[in-house]
């Protein structure tokens, strides 16, 4: 019997979350939920964030989830109490399953404007840790030209340079990569800062707590990923995504097109 898994992003963020999961366990049906037609979450309103994440729950709720993998740190931080009380399956979500993992001094956090107003990374880590300093940077620019078809390398090299510059100035040891698409230009970002810090990915610790809960059975270890019991829904645009599918994933995939309610 396989686990049903719902993994949710405004794009292609959630891809970070998926292929850390496909390749420790191979005994999942998932189901992966863009919301592509209100992309960029992060420069919304906390309203609005509480709003999506209501009429994301109603549309995973007839798919009997075993378990909810929240892979946008936006909604994470303005919307964790609706995902958490609405579906009735256990929720997975980034910042508090990396925050078992940072250890204390000085922590910087790259993360979308909404999720830095938040503070909710400063809250939940200053809950957990004493002697520890964050220092939060908002990168507005990042999740717009990760969500092109092609990356513009060198504007990415620009805006992450000078995203960073306040945390390096503040001699950072560790660096949260606090929205979920970052991790897929790590190599961008850490090119250039000192080999020293720690680069920590939410999504390598979101998923050892989901196996945690949920143990592999010895029959179903991942040798290698797999997709064929990966469904993916957009709520907009699902030829541009199957083509971001394929850029990112190597993968051809029917990419199915469905309608949360409101989609303002």
């Amino acid at each position: 019997m396989k686990l049903k898994i719902g993994i949710f992003d405004s794009g292609v963020g959630g891809f970070t979350i998926l292929k850390s999961l496909l390749e420790t366990r191979n005994d999942v049906e998932v189901f992966y939920l863009a919301d592509t037609k209100r992309i960029p979450y992060g420069n919304k309103s906390s309203y609005q964030i509480r709003n999506f994440a209501k009429e994301i729950c109603n549309w995973f709720e007839d798919k009997n989830l075993d378990a909810l993998l929240i892979a946008c740190n936006t909604t994470n931080a303005c919307a964790l109490d609706i995902l958490e009380n609405s579906l009735g399956v256990p929720c997975f979500d980034l910042i508090n399953s990396v925050s078992n993992i940072v250890k204390k001094g000085i922590v910087g956090v790259l993360a979308t404007p909404t999720t830095i107003k938040s503070s909710y990374y400063k809250k939940v880590l200053s809950c957990k840790h004493k002697n520890i300093k964050i220092i939060q940077q908002e990168c507005p620019e990042f999740v717009p030209e990760i969500e092109k078809n092609q990356l513009d390398e060198k504007k990415l090299k620009i805006l992450s340079n000078l995203y960073l510059e306040p945390l390096l100035k503040n001699n950072i040891k560790q660096l949260i990569l606090g929205c979920s698409h970052y991790p897929l230009i790590k190599d961008i970002i850490v090119s250039d800062i000192n080999p020293d810090i720690k680069i920590i990915d939410p999504s390598e610790a979101l998923i050892k707590n989901l196996n945690d809960h949920f143990l592999i059975s010895r029959n179903f270890p991942a040798k290698n990923i797999q997709y064929g019991d990966v469904n993916f829904f957009v709520t907009e645009n699902n030829m541009n995504f199957s083509e971001k599918v394929e850029n990112w994933l190597e993968i051809n995939k029917e990419i199915r097109l469905v309608n949360l309610g409101s989609n303002d």
